[in-house]
């Protein structure tokens, strides 16, 4: 299992619902949140090794949103 982490700029519930059926729909996608309670509105999944970051970068952007690696 890998852990990729993502500053966004999902920061409501309804930008939240509109992401969900896309991140859901993904089969290596173990589990995900975002957590607004964070300035960088961290985007977190749970992924098989098969997911790359480049990946979720351009399945957020091309929705709409923000998104970009979290340094550590």
């Amino acid at each position: 299992m890998k852990l990729l982490i993502f500053k966004t700029d999902i920061e409501t519930k309804k930008k939240i619902k509109s992401i969900k059926p896309l991140l859901n729909s993904l089969s290596t996608i173990i589990n995900w949140s975002i957590d607004t309670e964070d300035i960088d509105n961290v985007l977190r999944i749970e992924t098989t090794e098969n997911l790359h970051e480049n990946d979720i970068i351009d399945l957020v952007k091309t929705n709409g949103f923000y998104c970009e690696t979290l340094a550590d």
